[in-house]
């Protein structure tokens, strides 16, 4: 195996690079893949899940045994989360209309 100049043990000597997605801390890699997904969106080719596609995922992935399981303390946290992040969405959805403006969902400044 050749190794390659900047690398400590090549392409796939399994070495530690300082390079590439994967060398990056988890909140930059957060925020690049947040920038895609947006962009995604705004270009319309992000793909979308219907409610069937989401259910036969989910049916495969409880097959396959890769299915998170919540348990009780956890499905209560992922409640309270989901509802406070609806009350804050609405609110600012009314602030937004109540003030004349026309975007519903005001984009947070990178």
């Amino acid at each position: 195996m050749t190794t390659q100049p900047g690398s400590e043990q090549g392409s796939h000597g399994g070495g530690t690079s300082k390079r590439g997605f994967a060398s990056m801390d988890a909140a930059k890699q957060r925020e690049i893949a947040s920038k895609g997904g947006r962009a995604a969106h705004a270009q319309g080719s992000a793909h979308e899940f219907t409610p069937e596609e989401a259910s036969r995922a989910g049916r495969r992935a409880h097959e396959s045994g890769n299915a998170h399981e919540f348990n009780s303390e956890e499905a209560r946290a992922a409640g309270r989360k989901g509802g406070q992040s609806s009350r804050r969405n609405r609110a600012e959805q009314q602030q937004a209309t109540s003030s004349g403006g026309t975007e519903p969902h005001p984009q947070k400044a990178p």
